[in-house]
């Protein structure tokens, strides 16, 4: 590793990612008259909560250009959880009437809104002690009080680079759409190897398990850990021993993460931080490069489904498994499958087959000779049967039948399964409710006016198409 431009690159990427004094002027400034605007709304509404400023803004760990600021009410634990949503919902629209509003929900709902540029969350927490937590979001200002005292400017600056890092890479965010890494789970990774490029070092070195007990709790007893947590990454939380920060973690973002780490120590380059902006690929060059591939690539598209954007993703997440694994019972060889959402009003999920109809007859194996009982049976049931199309023949050591397929064709059996919604195939429940209104499936070239029409589509399905993540080098002489 070149450890001059390493140096260079970091140096280039610092001054990127740390805010100048104007803007930390201004964003404190936003922050603390929400906090004021908060605590009136909940006074008014005969609330007592104590509100503070949580997250990367408290901590002074945000990335130039990308504050975030969380406001958090920490309502009295007598506030009924049945009105706890509602409540803090309404308080949070007050403070902020006149300016675009979302609900937001993780494990209950939040409120998202812009100020004057900036996206501010405005969360609800109950006023707990260590331990008896009555929501994941109570959590939190005990994060906030456990960080701050543990930074200086240094440290600041390398969480900073580390999150542009998983940024730059697609892994950041622990949202379900991501699966990726947290601010607090950065922040923590830091306090542990203490600058960048030691975690990354670190993470190039994984193998099938990485764990960190910062706060030594488990030491002496670390062979526990596997045992306690069951994810490849375990963070133990600092103020909570039973959770693992890195629990919404995907083993793909992991793996992602491991290996672009290996890149970048390799070759450092600014484009592990700052990725070039994709660009779709021409409508005539899409046609060209899915004729040339000579699979299947076919798309489940639908319209809107009635739920937040992390209900909405884990749908989606659930329905691709479920029919992945519906195809690959029916024998079609699946190459890769993907999904895609708007999040508003257009759903796609993506499948790629060798081939889109097979053989309308099947080999299927019966049982070896030496089993008598099982030979009877097996032919017993298929002598005569109006789906034997051959046998049954003995095949070295054992009884095989030749047998009608109950489909052949993917795109039928997709129309077939998702007809009446999809429940039974494993596909989830608000979804399956949109798809059984309404539901298309396209093949290959069909999807044309799709992508020429919705200008993000094309861009995930130009990436679909490429695969190669864009913080990977072309190799010299390749």
């Amino acid at each position: 590793m070149a450890s001059n431009n390493l140096e260079t690159v970091l140096a280039k990427v610092s001054k990127e990612v740390t805010p100048s004094a104007k803007e930390r002027k201004e964003v404190l400034s936003l922050a603390s008259s929400l906090v004021e605007k908060v605590r009136e709304a909940a006074r008014n509404a005969g609330v007592k909560a104590k509100v503070r400023v949580e997250g990367s803004v408290a901590k002074d760990t945000w990335i130039r250009g990308e504050p975030d600021i969380d406001i958090f009410m920490q309502v009295p634990q007598s506030m009924l959880r049945e009105a706890f949503g509602t409540i803090c919902l309404n308080i949070a629209k007050e403070a902020t009437k006149g300016s675009k509003q979302l609900e937001r929900f993780a494990e209950h709902p939040y409120l998202e809104t812009i100020v004057d540029g900036t996206r501010i969350n405005i969360v609800p927490c109950y006023q707990s002690k260590p331990g008896e937590w009555k929501s994941a979001t109570d959590r939190t200002p005990f994060h906030t009080d456990y960080v701050v005292p543990r930074l200086n400017q240094r440290l600041r600056e390398q969480i900073r680079m580390l999150k542009r890092f998983m940024k730059g890479i697609g892994v950041y965010g622990a949202e379900i759409k991501v699966g990726g890494f947290s601010g607090y789970l950065c922040e923590l990774l830091i306090l542990q190897y203490e600058s960048l490029v030691r975690v990354l070092e670190a993470a190039s070195n994984f193998r099938d398990l990485w764990l960190i007990d910062y706060e030594g709790y488990y030491k002496g007893r670390e062979d526990e850990l596997p045992k306690i947590f069951e994810e490849p990454l375990v963070v133990v939380d600092p103020v909570d021993k039973g959770r693992n920060v890195a629990s919404a973690v995907r083993k793909q973002s992991l793996i992602e993460f491991v290996a672009a780490s290996r890149e970048f120590l390799k070759n450092p380059r600014q484009e592990f931080f700052y990725p070039k902006q994709a660009k779709p690929l021409s409508k005539e060059k899409l046609l060209r490069v899915m004729k040339n591939r000579e699979s299947t690539l076919f798309f489940v598209v639908f319209g809107k489904v009635k739920a937040v954007p992390d209900v909405l993703w884990g749908q989606l997440y659930k329905t691709q498994r479920s029919l992945r694994k519906m195809l690959e019972q029916n024998d079609f060889q699946i190459m890769r499958d993907s999904c895609w959402s708007n999040e508003k009003d257009l759903n796609v999920l993506v499948f790629e087959v060798e081939n889109g109809k097979l053989p309308k007859v099947k080999k299927h194996l019966g049982p070896p000779i030496s089993k008598k009982a099982e030979c009877d049976n097996f032919l017993r049931k298929h002598i005569g049967s109006k789906e034997t199309v051959s046998g049954p023949y003995i095949d070295n050591d054992r009884w095989v039948v030749e047998i009608k397929r109950k489909q052949n064709d993917i795109v039928k059996l997709l129309r077939e399964k998702l007809r009446d919604g999809g429940r039974q195939g494993g596909v989830a429940e608000l979804i399956s409710k949109t798809i059984k209104r309404a539901f298309e499936v396209k093949v290959n070239q069909q999807a044309a006016k799709l992508y020429s029409s919705n200008p993000q589509f094309a861009v995930f399905l130009s990436d679909y198409l490429e695969a190669k993540p864009r913080w990977l080098k072309k190799v010299d002489g390749a």
